[in-house]
């Protein structure tokens, strides 16, 4: 995508992408995702880039890792946004279907995708979304915690984001197998859990019986993230 700077960058204990965006020109930016663990790393680049950060993203509130949303935010000035259906008391911007956030010359669409979380949310530009837990490269994220529904992320996905353009890149949050991203068509194609010939009644009753264990992190992770990862 010209005049795009965009990075993808890995937190290896929660498997965790961040995905830094900038308008070449204008140096204005974005940055999605970003882990606790990583902070030092990811204020680095900002700064060797010379970007102008004016968001901090989050797809949902993260069970497996703790944002430095706060951080970030409070060493550039960058504001904080995720979705409305998050329950957050910290200043935040609380973005609803539909809403852009602009940088630069680029607009990034938020999709509401509830199920993993009631509070997930896509980031779409013309030729690539960021998924979050919704749509992961052949999986998704579960649906047995933090309000989770099977029925809900079937839905999400089919309404939301298997109704883009099959050549429509996916980044999604994590990936366990060495993956870095994939395409809507291929998701259709070869997802086992939602590919187009899976029902919506096959979709629950495999995300019944995946019988995943807890995380690790959750009992820290949700209240930290619930406050934007101010500890």
């Amino acid at each position: 995508m010209k005049n795009l700077l965009f990075q993808q960058l890995f937190e290896s204990e929660s498997s965790t992408f961040t995905y830094l965006l900038a308008d070449a020109t204008t140096r204005e930016a974005v940055i999605i995702d970003p882990v606790l663990e990583t902070v030092s790393r990811d204020l680095k680049l900002i700064g060797e880039l010379d970007l102008k950060l004016l968001f901090v993203l989050e797809t949902h509130v993260h069970a497996d890792h703790i944002t430095s949303a706060r951080q970030i935010a409070d060493a550039t000035g960058a504001r904080i946004a995720l979705s409305a259906e998050a329950p957050i008391e910290e200043p935040h911007r609380a973005l609803r279907d539909g809403d852009v956030i602009e940088f630069g010359e680029f607009r990034l669409k938020a999709l509401a995708t509830p199920g993993h979380t009631n509070s997930c949310m896509c980031f779409l530009l013309p030729d690539r979304v960021f998924t979050g837990d919704t749509l992961l490269i052949r999986a998704n994220g579960r649906t047995d915690f933090q309000e989770g529904s099977a029925q809900k992320l079937y839905e999400s996905v089919h309404r939301q984001l298997f109704t883009l353009p099959d050549d429509t890149l996916v980044y999604p949050a994590h990936d366990y197998k060495g993956f870095t991203s994939s395409s809507i068509g291929m998701e259709k194609k070869f997802n086992a859990r939602l590919n187009e010939r899976r029902s919506l009644e096959d979709f629950v009753e495999i995300m019944k019986n995946l019988n995943l264990p807890r995380p690790k992190k959750i009992d820290l992770a949700v209240p930290a993230n619930l406050k934007l990862g101010r500890l």
